[in-house]
């Protein structure tokens, strides 16, 4: 055999054994994905799915999120603050300046996300810089965002399940990676990145929404709004919790006032749409 074969035979052999290597990596990582995929269809809890999620994104060069959802958007904007799902693992003054304080509303990536669909790199925000037309507002969201190391990432808006419903998720990197080095992160896994983000936005949105209104309300008053929602009287409501009428109505009076509601209606459809109760279809 000449020593010409012999290398031509050792760097074929030098090829199979770096694809096959590549072949095992990519099978473990399509099985840990799988994993992930099944513990988040299983959890029973927004805040188990989240904490799985954080995790995950953490793989992929992603340190830090911020997801949002409501169903009560409106032509003007995002809708009433406490009918938001907020979760994020930022910092607690982040979330004050970001959250609390109403800064996502002049993000622009916020403002990008309320106008389309899926995936945006954080480059838009440079474009827009040099093309002048971000507002004051969100010049101000930019050096907030500067302050925490905000600076690198990619937003990701989800399809609506409705008119007025709108969730979106933004995705930071590290501090110490620049936007070119995300962008180049995204060439080589964005799919797998937004098909993961989209599984875990639809099932965060079919378990109970953690919204501020939401949590207003207690157990005793959500039995209350289902069992008035499954067409049941003050006076059958009372015989099947043992308590009297008189309770029944302080409990439904309560959960308007926690969903900031004026009707009963209003507040069945409301926790209706949060997940909180299910109305029963009759025939």
């Amino acid at each position: 055999m000449s020593a010409a074969l012999s290398l031509k035979t050792l760097n074929n052999k030098a090829f199979y054994i770096r694809l096959n290597q590549a072949d095992k990596r990519k099978d473990l990582k399509d099985v840990k994905t799988e994993r992930f995929l099944s513990e988040i269809i299983q959890a029973d809890l927004i805040r188990d799915v989240w904490e799985l999620h954080v995790s995950k994104m953490r793989e992929y060069n992603f340190d830090r999120l911020v997801y949002g959802f409501t169903h009560f958007s409106t032509d003007d904007g995002l809708g009433d603050p406490n009918d938001f799902t907020f979760l994020t693992n930022h910092s607690t003054d982040y979330i004050n300046g970001f959250i609390n304080d109403g800064l996502f509303k002049d993000a622009p990536m916020t403002n990008w996300a309320q106008a389309n669909n899926g995936a945006c790199s954080w480059t838009h925000i440079a474009k827009r810089m040099q093309s002048a037309t971000l507002s004051p507002g969100e010049l101000a969201t930019i050096a907030f965002n500067q302050k925490h190391d905000v600076k690198a990432g990619y937003t990701i808006s989800f399809k609506a399940p409705s008119l007025r419903s709108k969730g979106a998720i933004g995705l930071t990197a590290p501090k110490d990676m620049s936007q070119k080095e995300v962008d180049e992160n995204w060439k080589e896994f964005g799919d797998e990145i937004l098909l993961i983000n989209n599984v875990v936005h639809l099932k965060i949105i079919a378990l109970p929404l953690e919204t501020p209104a939401a949590l207003n309300l207690t157990k005793r008053q959500i039995q209350v709004l289902q069992w008035v929602s499954d067409g049941k009287t003050l006076q059958d409501v009372s015989i099947l919790l043992n308590i009297s009428p008189a309770t029944v109505e302080k409990h439904l009076r309560l959960a308007r006032q926690g969903l900031g509601v004026e009707t009963t209606a209003q507040a069945i459809m409301k926790t209706v749409r949060q997940n909180q109760i299910h109305i029963t279809k009759r025939s």
